[in-house]
């Protein structure tokens, strides 16, 4: 049986069959199998072959059938009549105090990012945070339990994964012409790749999110198209990607990886096949799945938020 309520089929060439009892997923060296009845969020990531007839076999038995491009990108879902459990989900979704879950995710991410630079300090040797710095985010991490309005846990958000960028940028080459996240299009090359493992990330996140049911576009610090996975995935930044590109950046980098032109950074597909190999790796999808199931917990049981980092 399958470990979570959703079951994904991800890259291309498998394909996807039935019998009246099983669901039979044949890649090129193996076949699972799992019972029809177990499976209530089946998830189709990338180029697949299915019949209609399984298609039709997962509907009856209660399940939702939902398509995503190879990146992670939702397609579509397809669902029994009548089922009101996703509408519901949603439904306590739009009500739900948005600060208490900003306030634990804006908490989770400073405690990611100081073990992150501790991890450098101490891999390296060396002393990133200027004096002050720790203390700091320390600080901002005890305040936010204190802050009332959204835009006052946004501001300091931002304010503190300012920081960790600006503190992480000094064991970088300078010449690399990283300082912070900035905005796409992306002028260097540390930014550009940060942002194509994010990419990745929100791809797995994505995935994940829609298995559970949950609307991806209820946000809690953030607003907006795939604002859920956003903020999911920011406490989970500096395990599974960060690492990779600060460590291609300042060891293996080279001049010929990339082309900075008049308004944008352009990694080369050399540097991308790398960075998917080590990103396949790096992401932990129990992890992230793991991160969902807490969320959707929390607000079915109205049981406490607890953010993994």
């Amino acid at each position: 049986m399958i470990d979570y309520p959703w079951l994904s089929v991800c890259g291309f060439g498998a394909h996807i069959k039935s019998t009246q009892k099983k669901l039979i997923i044949q890649k090129k060296n193996s076949v699972e199998e799992y019972p029809l009845d177990g499976v209530k969020n089946f998830l189709i990531v990338g180029g697949h072959t299915i019949s209609t007839i399984t298609i039709l076999k997962l509907i009856k038995n209660g399940a939702f059938v939902s398509f995503f491009e190879a990146d992670g990108t939702h397609v579509g879902t397809l669902r029994p009549f009548n089922d009101r459990n996703e509408i519901d989900i949603h439904e306590i979704q739009k009500i739900i105090p948005r600060q208490r879950y900003a306030i634990a995710l804006a908490q989770g991410s400073i405690k990611s990012r100081m073990f992150a630079i501790g991890r450098v300090e101490e891999k390296s040797n060396i002393r990133l945070f200027y004096e002050g710095e720790l203390d700091f985010l320390c600080k901002a991490q005890e305040e936010l339990a204190f802050l009332i309005k959204l835009d006052e846990i946004r501001r300091l958000h931002r304010l503190t994964s300012d920081m960790y960028y600006e503190i992480m940028s000094r064991h970088l080459p300078v010449e690399l012409g990283f300082k912070r996240r900035t905005l796409q299009p992306q002028s260097d090359p540390v930014n550009a790749m940060l942002s194509f493992g994010y990419a990745m990330l929100f791809g797995n996140c994505c995935v994940s999110i829609i298995g559970a049911r949950l609307n991806p576009d209820i946000g809690l610090i953030h607003d907006g198209k795939g604002s859920l996975v956003y903020d999911l995935i920011d406490p989970l930044k500096s395990e599974m990607i960060d690492p990779i590109v600060f460590s291609i950046a300042r060891d293996s980098l080279i001049s010929g990886e990339f082309d900075i032109t008049s308004d944008r950074c352009i990694l080369s597909d050399e540097l991308i096949r790398k960075m998917i190999d080590l990103f396949q790796i790096s992401i932990n999808n129990k992890k992230i799945d793991e991160q969902v199931l807490n969320f959707c917990g929390s607000l079915r049981n109205n049981r406490e938020f607890r953010v993994l980092y």
